[in-house]
């Protein structure tokens, strides 16, 4: 380690609660684009893309362009208190783009989870009903409400509950592992006739695909379920999309691959293209329902970061940023699938994606399913080693996540994968 990071790192400990993360042994300097370089003037090539928040990459032209206009104009006003343009356009181009049918509206928030408390709050409201479904293995944030609703005992839960109550859980199918649609559907079933009945749930909320969960793809099949399910019983079905919304999956929404319309929508990360910004975005009926005053916050919906977001709109537009999902997301796969049927080095397990959204299991041994969570973490040291910086996740810590920005270039983006392609071999 260098003396520039040594040192930042070491008041780091000094000032900083030790229950933070504590993250890479670098620590930034700049970035632009697919690139980081450290204090010590280090190239790095970022895959992780601050968890999911780069899909334009660090400082895009277009959102920078916005944020300094913006600050040339004014930084707060407090939307309900003087309301401001650039909240309006952020709603109106949500709204165009969400796939709900019908008139919709938005509400903008601070935080991924603000943006899933709202989204209760506004189930809540609307129904009359109190309680709600997520899954095991699900991340919906790390509020009191939010850690109820998120399926993953350490390191978000243990030592701070109790919890909010009326949260029930139920198994997210994973094929590979054994987990099937029908034992979802079914223990929802159980869940009705042994815990709570159907008229008291308020809402299911579901990640299309499971982000710290380990990037496990909700299949169609059960999307099509919940849908069936929640028109049943009067339950409203709310979409995560915070990690796996706004192009991740080369729509904007990864819940557009199925045809399954939810009735809301929680977004954040890569909607402001680093800047913080969240929000929700639904069936204007179920928006309208909560009266004047009982939703917002100081900072939500602040007027740098909803300008940062018209400049990620923008940038989508004319970078074609969608179909650059598409295309990478396939490119990365395949050199996956090639390293994983290689079976050299670290053993290689599942190998999943959806668009530009993709991860792999770390196992035990070639051909196997066992989880390997010490070789994911030393993959990641590895990678970090070479010049690339990656994500760990999953339920067992056993999956490597990749998030490089979509305006990452073809060039870059191999260089990347042979980097993490050379760690992997290098590692028994």
């Amino acid at each position: 380690m260098s003396d520039h990071n040594a040192h930042w790192l070491a008041r780091r400990d000094a000032a900083v609660s030790r229950g933070l993360f504590p993250g890479m042994p670098i620590v930034a300097a700049r970035a632009e684009n697919t690139e980081l370089w450290d204090v010590d003037g280090r190239r790095f090539i970022d895959f992780a893309g601050g968890i999911a928040v780069l899909n334009t990459g660090h400082r895009h032209p277009r959102v920078m362009a916005r944020v300094r206009a913006q600050l040339d104009a004014f930084t707060h006003t407090c939307a309900v208190v003087v309301p401001y343009a650039p909240y309006v356009e952020v709603c109106e181009r949500l709204n165009a783009i969400a796939p709900i049918s019908g008139e919709k509206k938005s509400l903008l928030v601070t935080t991924g989870a603000e943006a899933v408390e709202n989204a209760v709050k506004y189930a809540r409201a609307y129904t009359g009903r109190s309680d709600v479904i997520a899954f095991d293995g699900a991340f919906h944030g790390r509020t009191n409400l939010a850690m109820a609703l998120t399926g993953k005992v350490v390191p978000y839960k243990a030592g701070f509950g109790p919890f909010a109550p009326g949260i029930w859980h139920v198994p997210f199918p994973v094929a590979h592992r054994g987990h099937t649609v029908a034992e979802t559907m079914a223990a929802i079933e159980s869940l009705f006739k042994c815990q709570v009945e159907a008229s008291r749930v308020a809402a299911i909320i579901i990640e299309p695909v499971q982000g710290e969960g380990g990037f496990y793809i909700a299949p169609t099949e059960l999307l099509v379920a919940l849908r069936q399910l929640c028109d049943t019983h009067g339950i409203l079905l709310v979409a995560d999309e915070i990690q796996s919304g706004f192009g991740r999956t080369g729509r904007w929404f990864a819940i557009e691959h199925s045809g399954v319309e939810p009735d809301l929508i929680a977004v954040a990360k890569s909607l402001a293209g680093g800047f913080p910004l969240a929000g929700v975005v639904g069936r204007a009926a179920i928006m309208d329902a909560v009266d004047p005053g009982r939703v917002g916050g100081t900072y939500a919906g602040n007027p740098v970061s909803c300008a940062a977001a018209l400049g990620v709109f923008e940038a989508f537009a004319e970078e074609r940023l969608l179909e650059h999902a598409s295309a990478q997301g396939a490119r990365v796969l395949a050199r996956l699938q090639a390293l994983k049927a290689a079976r050299v080095g670290l053993p290689i397990g599942d190998v999943r994606g959806l668009g530009a959204m993709v991860a792999f299991e770390v196992v035990t041994s070639h051909g196997g399913n066992e989880s390997n969570a010490a070789g994911a973490k030393a993959l990641a040291a590895a990678c970090l080693e070479r010049g690339l910086i990656v994500l760990t996740c999953g339920l067992y810590a056993d999956t490597v996540r990749l998030l490089w920005p979509l305006t990452a270039s073809d060039a870059i983006l191999d260089e990347g994968l042979t980097m993490l392609e050379s760690a992997a071999r290098e590692l028994a």
